[in-house]
């Protein structure tokens, strides 16, 4: 009876080995390895999975692994680790640090893993241990991870992933006449010191960015939480935490970012869904061009802005709204004020400005914390309605 209920234990794990799942510690990845060593043992055993599929079991250990950059995921493979997003960072207990299913990368020449199509990274955490915290002084490492440059891209999932010190965190931007589909970022957190932590382009099959968390207290647990001064280096670059165009009906939901010049960039030649958002201590928020009036409309709800910091008071705009097509915009809040983890200006300029002839349609907006005269600002050629909407004052507004 004990051997039975042994085997019957040890049943999960056997039937993963029989389904392809390998320890990189089993191909030669180790703790003690130079971070050259690790990579090139890694690559061979992705390399030699590609043609049938598997996973790849990041094995947590203490402290992480070496990895150089220059990692391809080929197609059919998996790298699996052991965590979801770890909001404030696991803990070594004796030192500062993470630990568990972790890659420590140094690399500042090439980006750490390349993916190609059908592809999952989950439950890993990425460290750059020689990034500056402290300070301004950043260091520009190429993205973590990226699409394949050579080739189109289809089906990635990236899923339950930490960055602790990365400059940009997954770049998805294809160049003509290469393209990407369905690319699915799901539950990944950071703080990237370019201010890009998901960068999607020519995505022509529903790019989805659900549940992702861009904030500058994501190394707390180990004592690494980012200074005001680097925070407002962040802003000084004036990019956006998500970033995305030319894309077939985006869905993005659920998303945050803290200390950034910007929430969301929406391109010319893009549209799609934002919903339940929280975008904090930004200059913009929302960023939406169009290109047209065929299909660059954006339907936006459940969301909440704080424009608070930049150069300029006139700069702060929580939605800024520039060309042709249609927005939505359903219960979208803004208010303003101080915070200490950065310098801030303590106010927006307005609600939303609109520049060009897009049309724009607010319901149950509130908008608080500006100090322009009026909350909407619009060029004569836009066409604006709002319906249920109140100023800083409490009043409704008629337009």
């Amino acid at each position: 009876m004990k051997r039975l209920l042994i085997f019957l234990l040890l049943l999960p794990c056997l039937a993963c080995r029989a389904q392809g799942w390998t320890s990189i510690q089993k191909v030669g990845v180790l703790p003690t390895n130079t971070a050259e060593q690790n990579r090139r043992n890694l690559q061979l055993a992705i390399d030699r999975m590609s043609p049938l599929g598997g996973v790849l079991f990041v094995e947590p250990t203490e402290g992480g692994y070496p990895m150089a950059g220059g990692l391809v995921l080929r197609r059919n493979v998996t790298l699996m680790g052991a965590h979801g997003p770890t909001g404030r960072g696991t803990a070594l207990p004796d030192r500062s640090g993470p630990t568990g299913s972790l890659f420590v990368i140094t690399d500042r020449e090439k980006p750490f893993l390349t993916v190609e199509s059908a592809t999952q990274v989950r439950g890993l955490q990425f460290y750059y241990p020689e990034q500056s915290w402290r300070d301004a002084q950043a260091v520009p490492y190429p993205p973590t991870i990226r699409a394949a440059e050579d080739q189109r891209v289809l089906g990635v999932t990236l899923s339950c992933l930490s960055f602790y010190g990365e400059w940009m965190a997954m770049d998805f931007r294809a160049k003509a006449p290469h393209y990407v589909e369905q690319i699915l970022c799901e539950h990944c957190y950071g703080y990237p010191l370019s201010g890009e932590f998901i960068a999607i382009n020519r995505c022509y099959d529903v790019p989805r960015i659900l549940h992702c968390h861009v904030n500058p207290a994501n190394m707390r647990e180990f004592g690494r939480e980012f200074s005001p001064q680097a925070i407002d280096a962040v802003v000084r670059r004036k990019a956006y935490s998500y970033w995305i165009d030319f894309t077939d009906n985006a869905v993005l939901m659920d998303l945050f970012c803290f200390g950034n010049y910007g929430g969301i960039y929406m391109g010319r030649e893009s549209y799609g869904q934002l919903t339940s958002f929280n975008f904090d201590c930004v200059t913009v928020g929302i960023h939406k061009l169009g290109s047209n009036w065929k299909n660059r409309n954006w339907q936006i709800a459940q969301g909440s802005i704080i424009a608070n910091t930049g150069e300029r008071l006139e700069d702060l705009h929580p939605v800024l709204i520039e060309g042709l097509g249609h927005t939505s915009l359903s219960n979208v809040e803004c208010f303003s004020g101080p915070n200490h983890a950065l310098t801030t200006l303590d106010a927006s300029w307005d609600f939303l400005t609109v520049r060009g002839e897009a049309s724009v349609f607010l319901s149950g907006c509130r908008m608080q914390g500006y100090q322009a005269p009026s909350p909407i600002n619009a060029s004569p050629q836009a066409k604006v309605r709002a319906v249920g909407c109140f100023d800083k004052d409490g009043k409704l507004i008629e337009l």
